[in-house]
């Protein structure tokens, strides 16, 4: 690993808060030690150091008490937090991705947003909500009118971006569509002088065998991890 790579010194060893304190601030609330994005954009909340206490009573006054957000990659939580759940994660960077515009690809908007959350709830691709699309450009392949398959951005770290939610629908899939959305979706993040990663559960094997297949590498294993906050 080189240095650049180095667990505690870039910028994606904490994503959310260097995103949120960084190109999409616009999107944060802060309150010193901590940030969180808009409601209804995404539940994720970024720390500006997961061992020092003092971020995570930041994070509880942000929150608020006895409520649920997201944390991605802390070493442990404070008395009085409750986990609701830990999922196993890996991060992967596009070193060697092939990017590529797909004729087929259309940009989505706010008058998607029905059909991109109906697509969603159907194949749990992972956190969407209705003001997601406000993270970054998405784009989808839709037959006969109809969305069937979809990729956009998300995190947004200094100098790189964030590929998610892609998503096939059932009847659509083994055609190649995520592969052509992911390149897609990476051509514009190229286009822009950033660099693509990715975030996936660990045990969705089948897409991380994709990932590596479309040029995507291994770079760690975050947890992500879905809190309540103390109730006081």
């Amino acid at each position: 690993m080189t240095a650049a790579r180095a667990l505690g010194s870039h910028v994606l060893d904490n994503p959310a808060w260097t995103a949120l304190t960084g190109p999409q601030s616009h999107l944060a609330e802060v309150r010193a030690k901590a940030a969180r994005f808009q409601a209804e954009i995404t539940p994720f909340t970024g720390l500006t150091d997961p061992h020092d206490p003092l971020s995570w009573q930041d994070l509880a006054a942000l929150v608020g008490p006895g409520a649920t957000t997201a944390v991605i990659g802390p070493a442990a939580v404070p008395a009085g937090w409750t986990v609701l759940g830990t999922l196993p994660g890996v991060q992967m960077l596009g070193d060697t991705l092939e990017v590529a515009p797909d004729p087929d690809a259309v940009p989505l908007t706010e008058s998607d947003v029905p059909a991109m959350l109906d697509l969603v709830e159907r194949t749990k691709p992972g956190p969407f909500q209705r003001r997601t699309i406000e993270m970054g450009n998405y784009l989808g392949i839709k037959e006969n009118g109809q969305l069937i398959a979809m990729a956009g951005e998300r995190l947004k770290p200094p100098g790189w971006t964030e590929i998610s939610a892609v998503c096939t629908d059932p009847d659509h899939r083994g055609k190649g569509l995520a592969a052509r959305l992911i390149r897609a979706v990476g051509h514009e993040i190229r286009q822009r002088g950033e660099a693509p990663f990715l975030h996936a559960a660990a045990s969705n094997t089948n897409a991380i065998r994709l990932y590596e297949q479309l040029g995507f590498s291994l770079r760690r294993r975050p947890d992500f991890l879905f809190l309540r906050t103390p109730d006081v």
